[in-house]
């Protein structure tokens, strides 16, 4: 019934496994790939025939986290996996972008890709497994794919670089000093195709150094795939790229003249209505037929691309007129909204965002649900990209796969500089509003953000810029690469290699590009040309802000203090009501862990004392020999209780009182007097023993004895 496959291989700790044949057989093509005991399906379809008038590739990825895989029940009232999380569409983007390169040019077919995790250790992420079974079903499927691709995760600790390290030493990493690299690169035989970091101040060459690693490290899971598609792989489609040489020429013929004219004007907004306006000269030199070929859209846009990307590697001239390694004009401005913690508006040439930092208590940290468990982030960045950006009209809604996407890059490249919980115990969320576009608006988010956040006085260990490197390569192996490009530039070259970091070494690094690959002394030369542009942003950076601002004084403060863990029961109390209490009495926000640490939170200095002041009542012990200020809770015979020390009462004796015989020590005290007390000890059965005769009570000092005189 069933005609299955498998292979498997050795592959760093642990082995990896490609099976097909069993499951979903109604596909093009599905595979199983395991790796330890994390499993992933990869199931491709797609379909026969273009859809008439489709003018771009359809492509679409899928990659779905079961809760049955890590043996959980999802939480919520529904009880089924919902919305995709961020870690879903995260690694559907991560997918997509190294296999959309590689399918044959002019395939405009609808191509459907859908990843399910089936089982996962808790040791091996299946995100790197996904893209293993992704590229195995591709491979087999019988799509026109120029693959395959491997994928693999680098780490690095101690000078040393780890293939595909544990889900636990990528969790958090910058609580992990030791570790300080989170590194995926996929690729095909000869190039990287994709690249995504998240790094902690790597240099170049140790960067450079990782991507090289990776690239050595995937070829036996690339050979894996051909191997197992030599067995089972289906019969190639019948494809053929359409020609479409003669109407290109006609169309360059009409239009060419005009499109040159469009691309030397250096205003986006002017450049693109001349664009526009070049492309319907384009067109009137047409016959009928011409205009009516499904291939039109195509010629077009390899006619802009022919003009823009024949100046950049011949004559050295972009769009805007700048040199190849040249940035442009920057200002940065901080502190322009009056009631926000922190503000700030970054603008680069005709890109700009507005970021906003807000800084709150350990209630706002993100509560984050995923195959691994439950855990907290104290860290939030939210990206958005408004169609008014662009001068457009268009959907304005939920975050897409993009905002999150961006904002997933910005986020890395800037929590490698915060301050450590223990030293700035806030919750800290940066949102970042994309006001204008024209270039990386992802790397103009990490600018704001690095000023917003000094604007709100966030300790950074160092500020943060980021630039985005464009690569123009010709057929016959000469290139270009653009520092800081232009949308253009990004939409009709060959690659988008965006570089994050500090005056002293990488924060993030993500590539995508276009053609099959690039070699490593263009990413060499890249990783050099952005050092330098995000040396000089820096520069331009500071000339606004070069230290943390003053705390702002709409933000809470908050103070941390550490208990012992036996005493968090006595802190909560029964049902939580000494918590409530304090918090009712004292105005201030606490939050207490597991591990003791107490957070203080409220915009009112004296609440946060009157609040830490209940609480070390609660905690600390009296010490012998001090003096405290109590009140009498109760009249006896032999003396008199007084409450002296949070819930803590002892007993000062009769004879305790004053210097001086008493009948009753109700002839001096009262129930509910305040009265001034020394710890004098504890007795055999550990009671309290309190003295006011020796405490000044009017003073509190302790009263010496006089030395008598021989």
């Amino acid at each position: 019934m069933f005609t299955e496959t498998k292979k498997s291989i050795e592959w760093g700790e642990e082995t990896l496994t490609l099976e097909t044949g069993k499951i979903a057989r109604q596909a093009d093509g599905c595979v199983i790939a395991t790796y330890g005991e994390t499993s992933v399906m990869a199931a491709v379809t797609f379909a026969k025939k273009q859809k008439p008038g489709q003018d771009f590739f359809p492509l679409t990825v899928h990659y779905n986290e079961k809760y049955y895989a890590a043996g959980k029940i999802p939480g919520g009232f529904f009880k089924r996996e919902a919305r995709p999380t961020e870690k879903e569409t995260l690694t559907s983007r991560l997918i997509d972008r190294p296999i959309r390169p590689l399918f044959v040019p002019g395939f405009k077919n609808e191509v459907l890709v859908i990843c399910t995790v089936l089982s996962h250790d808790l040791v091996n992420d299946p995100d790197m497994v996904a893209m293993i079974a992704a590229s195995a079903a591709l491979t087999i499927s019988g799509a026109p794919f120029m693959g395959p691709i491997a994928a693999c995760r680098v780490g690095y600790e101690d000078g040393d670089y780890i293939l595909n390290p544990e889900l636990d030493d990528m969790h958090n990493l910058r609580y992990n000093p030791e570790q300080r690299l989170d590194l995926v690169v996929a690729g095909t035989k000869d190039a990287v195709m994709m690249v995504e970091s998240e790094a902690y101040e790597l240099t170049e060459e140790e960067m450079l150094g990782a991507v090289t690693f990776a690239h050595e490290q995937i070829q036996p899971a690339i050979d894996l795939i051909m191997d197992f598609a030599g067995e089972c792989a289906k019969e190639p489609f019948d494809f053929t790229a359409p020609d479409y040489s003669d109407l290109y020429a006609a169309v360059a013929k009409s239009g060419e003249k005009a499109m040159r004219a469009a691309y030397a004007i250096s205003d986006k907004q002017e450049r693109t209505a001349a664009v526009a306006a070049a492309k319907e000269t384009a067109q009137e030199g047409l016959s009928e037929e011409q205009l009516a070929d499904e291939n039109l859209g195509a010629a077009l846009k390899k006619l802009e691309s022919t003009v823009l990307r024949g100046d950049v590697v011949k004559n050295k001239k972009r769009i805007d007129g700048r040199n190849l390694d040249e940035i442009r004009d920057i200002v940065s401005e901080v502190g322009l909204l009056p009631r926000t913690h922190g503000s700030a508006l970054f603008t680069r040439g005709e890109t700009q965002g507005l970021v906003v930092t807000t800084l709150g208590t350990g209630d706002d940290e993100q509560m984050i649900d995923s195959l691994q468990g439950m855990y907290k982030s104290n860290f939030l960045l939210h990206y958005n990209f408004p169609p008014y950006s662009v001068g457009e009209v268009g959907r304005f809604g939920p975050p897409g796969r993009r905002e999150i996407g961006h904002g997933k890059l910005a986020w890395r490249a800037l929590q490698a500089v915060l301050p450590a919980p223990t030293d700035f115990p806030y919750t800290v969320r940066l949102v970042s509003e994309i006001t204008e576009s024209n270039g990386s608006s992802s790397m103009a988010s990490v600018c704001g953000g690095s000023l917003s956040m000094m604007d709100a006085g966030v300790p950074l260990k160092a500020p943060v810029a980021g630039v985005a490197m464009g690569l123009i390569l010709e057929e016959d192996g000469s290139y270009a690469v653009l520092s800081d490009i232009l949308g253009d530039e990004d939409h009709l070259g060959d690659m988008d290699f965006k570089v994050a970091g500090t005056e002293n070494g990488i924060t993030s690094l993500q590539m995508d590009i276009k053609v099959a690959g690039i070699t490593p002394d263009i990413m060499k030369t890249a990783l050099a040309q952005a050092k330098e542009g995000r040396i000089h942003i820096l520069g331009e950076m500071n000339k606004a802000l070069s230290s943390a601002s003053d705390f702002s004084v709409h933000a809470p403060r908050i103070e941390t203090m550490q208990i012992p863990t036996d005493k968090i029961r006595e802190v909560i109390g029964s049902g939580g009501k000494v918590i409530r209490e304090i918090v009712e009495v004292s105005g201030a926000k606490v939050d207490i862990n597991d591990e003791g640490v107490i957070k203080i939170a409220s915009p009112n200095g004296e609440a946060i004392k009157k609040a830490y002041d209940m609480i070390h009542s609660i905690v600390a012990e009296p010490e012998e020999g001090a003096v405290y200020t109590g009140t009498v809770v109760k009249i006896v015979d032999f003396g008199a209780f007084v409450n002296f020390f949070g819930k803590r009462d002892g007993l000062v004796h009769v004879s305790q009182i004053e210097n001086r015989r008493l009948n009753h020590p109700s002839d001096v005290l009262k129930e509910g007097q305040e009265v001034k007390v020394k710890l004098l000890g504890f007795d055999d059965r550990g009671k309290v023993r309190l003295s006011m005769k020796v405490v000044d009570q009017e003073t509190g000092e302790e009263i010496k004895e006089e030395k008598k005189e021989d």
